[in-house]
């Protein structure tokens, strides 16, 4: 579902590939039967754009904490398991990693019943833990933060290790093409606004006025949404962009990050030294995940347009709080995935 979970399963083939393993990576919603996998993208994709009241009925029901009994994820995702331990055995796989919660579901589920002979390292990359990533037949989990990884070990016997969020190296090291970006900038002080790879978001031209009228440069990210693109791309005081290629550099030309899902473009700025302010954020996961953020100090979080420029206002440049929200996010970056799947 968006892009954020192939980003991830991206750069964990990568890091496998330059030590000399063969990584393949497969989309859990392919290996769903009768089409299944496409229809749930597709009904996924407009309940978070189109009807956000439903999908935060869904998440509720389905993925959010809760006593008693709860809906599973494993009747859908058992559907693919066939498929599954077939590719595992013809690759001739040492090991699985899901980065999606249906594939851990899925994997969970053959594990404790002995199909998959191969171990599961689940990599958890939200924020806020939700029930559909908790399975207890996976083999160990792979968090982003210490209060994540606490919340799956009340709920998990597996071993839980906190590793924090996954990016390419580009994220961390500097930036060659924020000159080309501050150039297009002319000057002026660019407040990122990200829509995710869909075009996601709640009023995103009133956002991007308040900002103009404060005096910032509002830069929309509209992901692939066209529509969305060219709507924007009518504001006068916005620079709208479609899918852009060089992120580091994007990231580490702007004075600060306006997020709405605690997803990997605000892990992305988290690494270049970018400030993250939640706003306006997407039902279910991504509400929960921004006030997580916020929670552990990680970002602001602006239920508002005035809260919105307050705590733009409030991360000068040198200031003391800019400098201690940087060192907050880079410190999340402590080790290395992938050691923990193949050292298992």
């Amino acid at each position: 579902m968006g892009a954020g979970h192939d980003t991830v399963a991206a750069e964990l083939a990568r890091r496998a590939a330059a030590r000399g393993h063969e990584a393949h990576v497969v989309d859990v919603l392919r290996l769903l039967p009768y089409g299944l996998g496409a229809g749930l993208r597709r009904g996924y994709r407009t309940a978070v754009r189109r009807l956000p009241w439903v999908y935060a009925g869904i998440y509720g029901a389905f993925l959010r904490q809760g006593p008693g009994p709860r809906p599973s994820g494993v009747p859908l995702a058992r559907l693919a398991g066939d498929r599954l331990t077939e590719l595992v055995e013809r690759l001739g796989a040492d090991a699985v990693v899901p980065v999606f919660h249906l594939a851990a579901q899925l994997t969970g589920h053959l594990r404790a019943r002995g199909r998959l002979r191969v171990p599961s390292t689940v990599f958890l990359l939200d924020f806020a833990v939700h029930r559909q990533w908790l399975h207890p037949g996976n083999d160990r989990y792979l968090c982003l933060t210490d209060p994540a990884a606490e919340e799956v070990r009340r709920a998990v016997a597996a071993p839980v290790i906190t590793t924090g969020p996954v990016v390419a190296p580009a994220f961390r090291a500097a930036a060659p093409g924020a000159d080309r970006w501050r150039e297009r900038f002319a000057g002026r002080a660019p407040v990122l606004l990200s829509a995710g790879a869909w075009g996601a978001a709640s009023r995103p031209a009133a956002t991007a006025r308040l900002l103009a009228a404060a005096g910032w440069l509002p830069v929309v990210l509209c992901g692939r949404d066209e529509r969305l693109l060219a709507r924007m791309s009518g504001e006068p005081a916005a620079v709208a962009l479609g899918w852009v290629d060089d992120m580091p550099g994007l990231l580490a030309s702007c004075y600060a990050l306006v997020d709405n899902a605690a997803g990997q473009t605000a892990v992305q700025a988290l690494a270049t030294g970018l400030p993250v302010i939640g706003h306006r954020p997407l039902p279910g996961h991504g509400a929960d995940g921004v006030r997580r953020m916020a929670d552990l100090g990680l970002s602001d979080l602006a239920p508002n347009g005035p809260a919105l420029l307050a705590a733009l206002n409030g991360l000068a440049p040198g200031s003391r709080e800019r400098e201690e929200r940087v060192s907050r996010g880079q410190a999340l970056f402590r080790r290395d995935a992938l050691e923990y799947v193949t050292e298992l």
